[in-house]
C-alpha cells in the first residue's frame, strides 16, 4: 500500500488537504477565509507559464510554408479554437478568439495534472518539508469559481457595453412581457447567477471526483495491484479532461456571444 504507515482513511484525508497560506498571520494553517490554497496559485501559475511562453515565442517566429513540430501543433489548436468560435459565436469581437484558446488549453493543462501519480509530487515536495500539497487547481472550487467569476464579470460587461439602454428594457420585458415586469427582472436575476455557479461547480466536480478515484486506488489496493484499475481510469479520464476543458470554453463563447445578441 502506498499509504506507507498511515490508514486508508488516513492517508485519503491527507491527500485532500492544502498547502495554505494565512494573510491574516502570514502562517501556513488550514481553514479560514484569509487563506490562500498556495499549491493551487504554484500550480496554476506555472502551467499557465507553459502554455503562454512557448506560444509567444512561436507566434514570434512563426515561418510560411515550413513550420516545425510545435509550430504544426500551435496552428492546429489555433484553428480548432477559431472554427468553433466562428460557429458559436455571433458577433465581432476580436477578444473571443484569444480568450476561447487560452481557456481551453489552461483548464486542460489544470485537468492533466490529475493523471500524474498522485504521491509523486507530495513526497518530491515532503522531501523539502512540505507536509501537503495537492496538483490539481481544478479539483479546487477557488480556482474553477475564480475562472467562472471572471466569465462571469466579461458577461456583464459586454451586456452593458453592446446592448446600453436597450438592456434594462430587455430585463423589464423578457419573457413574459412589461406588466410581469418584476417577476422578468427576477428571472433574468436567477439566469445570470446561475451561469458561473454552474460553469464552476461542474468543472470542479468532475475533476475533483476524478482525483478521489485515483486517491482512493492508491490508497485501498497494494502496489502491485494499483497498475491496472488505475490505468483504465487514466485512460478513460483522459476523455474527462478534454471534454471538461472543452465544454468550459464553449460555454464561455456561448454566454458572451448572448451577451452581444438582443434578447
Amino acid at each position: 500500500m502506498s499509504s506507507g504507515s498511515m490508514t486508508s482513511t488516513e492517508y485519503i484525508q491527507h491527500h485532500l488537504v492544502h498547502l495554505q497560506l494565512n494573510l491574516h498571520n502570514f502562517s501556513v494553517s488550514n481553514g479560514g477565509f484569509w487563506t490562500l490554497n498556495l499549491d493551487t496559485l504554484a500550480v496554476s501559475i506555472a502551467l499557465g507559464l507553459l502554455f503562454i511562453v512557448p506560444f509567444y515565442f512561436v507566434a514570434r517566429k512563426v515561418q510560411a510554408g515550413v513550420p516545425s513540430g510545435f509550430q504544426n501543433f500551435v496552428e492546429t489548436a489555433v484553428a480548432f479554437v477559431d472554427d468553433t468560435v466562428k460557429e458559436t459565436f455571433h458577433g465581432k469581437n476580436p477578444l473571443i478568439g484569444p480568450l476561447a484558446i487560452t481557456i481551453f488549453i489552461w483548464v486542460f493543462l489544470m485537468n492533466f495534472m490529475d493523471l500524474i501519480p498522485v504521491d509523486l509530487l507530495p513526497r518530491s515536495l515532503g522531501l523539502f518539508g512540505v507536509e501537503h500539497f495537492k496538483s490539481v487547481p481544478t479539483a479546487d472550487l477557488s480556482t474553477t469559481f475564480a475562472l467562472s467569476l471572471s466569465v462571469f464579470i466579461l458577461i456583464i460587461y459586454y451586456n452593458i457595453k453592446i446592448k446600453g439602454f436597450s438592456l434594462i428594457k430587455e430585463m423589464l420585458t423578457q419573457p413574459f412581457g412589461a406588466w410581469l415586469f418584476p417577476v422578468n427582472v427576477l428571472f433574468r436575476l436567477i439566469e445570470e447567477c446561475t451561469k458561473p455557479i454552474s460553469l464552476s461547480l461542474r468543472l470542479f466536480g468532475n475533476m475533483f471526483a476524478g482525483e478521489l478515484i485515483f486517491i482512493l486506488i492508491a490508497a485501498l489496493l497494494p502496489w502491485y495491484f494499483q497498475g491496472i484499475p488505475g490505468g483504465i481510469w487514466a485512460i478513460f479520464h483522459i476523455l474527462i479532461i478534454s471534454i471538461q476543458a472543452f465544454i468550459f470554453m464553449m460555454l464561455t463563447i456561448i454566454y458572451l456571444s448572448m451577451a452581444h445578441e438582443s434578447h
